[in-house]
């Protein structure tokens, strides 16, 4: 007959296949569970009655609920325990919380992104000027990458001009963790932007240094895990942020955003010519808006021949092909949908959604990672 102590010894050992949804380790590794009670039930010692006492890294978790979820089913796979655990949740002592926090934070060791054999694979959108649709690009990208499956992370590194909250609908601050952060995860993207802070809605003013420090923070102090991509939406133009993105992640890859107009093809040359002041690679260039779908027939309403204009002049000046990805067309529900806190590619239940926008993101994305 089994007894109370290995009932207890296995629950907590199926307990160690529970991952915090948050910092992706183990709730047994995380020190979370602390204790595991099965009390026998009645004179046979047949059932028992199972208390999990479970600490929390934060007061109110918002995913406390999740946790409980995997916790009761890891519990109810064993088959002698008969019954659904009774939870106890609490929240972890500050002094244990920030002796968790600094050892999450000496196993990353600064900036997790430049780790020798990193798998994440780090694209950063740019363009030459605003308004050619790089935020749209960068969260529809985003959100394609998800969908495809991918573990997906996105920093908003256009700190004077941030979208991504808007674009994902987010309203919600990261949780600090001791000093930490963790991401805030919509549509299957953990992202972080300075729009997610309080005051955001004022005017920035910061010049080079601080521009590269809150980059740095976003990258370090971030609880990012291991995603296989990494999307940064940079600021439009060549200054201080697409340096220090070049300096900080130098194994990142520039992708330009261009419309097929002159004006902003022009401009997007530049803004890829800065691989050659940089170590960072130009992956290759984006038509948004390259035609708008009437009735079968693609209407030109910016002109044509931008983005190809971008990969020819960017190929020739850094001596290696950079091709034109793809040219994405005008499509209003882009900026609908958009605006109203999902990114377009997806349908109102995460999945992708069967139309030309979604199948060219999925397409661009798919070549992306090839």
């Amino acid at each position: 007959m089994t007894d109370s102590g290995t009932i207890e010894r296995n629950i907590y050992q199926r307990l160690g296949h529970v991952i915090d949804p948050e910092l992706g380790r183990s709730v047994t590794d995380l020190g979370m569970i602390t204790g595991v009670d099965a009390v026998p039930r009645g004179d046979g010692g047949k059932e028992y009655e199972l208390t999990v006492h479970v600490e929390l890294t934060v007061p109110g978790c918002p995913l406390s609920k999740t946790i409980t979820e995997r916790i009761n089913q890891a519990v109810r796979s064993y088959p002698d325990a008969h019954l659904t655990p009774k939870i106890e949740i609490g929240a972890m002592s500050r002094e244990k919380l920030g002796r968790l926090v600094t050892q999450l934070k000496a196993e990353r060791r600064q900036n997790p992104f430049n780790k020798p054999g990193t798998k994440t694979r780090i694209f950063a959108i740019a363009s030459g000027k605003g308004g050619v649709g790089k935020s749209s690009v960068t969260a529809n990208l985003a959100a394609t990458f998800s969908a495809l499956g991918y573990d997906t992370a996105a920093i908003d590194a256009d700190i004077y001009g941030f979208s991504l909250p808007g674009l994902f609908g987010v309203h919600t601050r990261p949780t600090d963790l001791n000093g930490m952060l963790m991401p805030v995860v919509a549509w299957g993207v953990k992202m972080i932007s300075i729009g997610m802070f309080a005051g955001a809605d004022r005017a920035i003013l910061w010049r080079g240094p601080r521009l590269q420090r809150s980059l740095e923070q976003f990258l370090a102090d971030v609880w990012w895990g291991s995603p296989d991509v990494l999307l940064l939406d940079l600021a439009p133009g060549t200054g201080d942020m697409a340096i220090s993105v070049a300096q900080a992640l130098p194994n990142a890859e520039l992708v330009v955003v261009t419309t097929p107009q002159p004006s902003a093809s022009d401009v997007a040359v530049r803004s890829g010519l800065v691989a050659l002041q940089v170590p960072m690679k130009v992956r290759g260039v984006v038509e948004n808006m390259s035609y708008f779908d009437h009735k079968g027939e693609r209407l030109r309403i910016f002109g044509e021949g931008g983005g190809q204009r971008v990969s020819e002049q960017l190929t020739e000046a850094l001596g290696y092909d950079v091709p034109l990805l793809t040219q994405l067309p005008l499509q209003p529900e882009i900026r609908e949908i958009g605006e109203a806190g999902r990114p377009a590619v997806l349908t109102s239940d995460g999945h992708l959604a069967d139309t030309p926008v979604a199948a060219a993101f999925k397409a661009l994305a798919e070549g992306l990672m090839g």
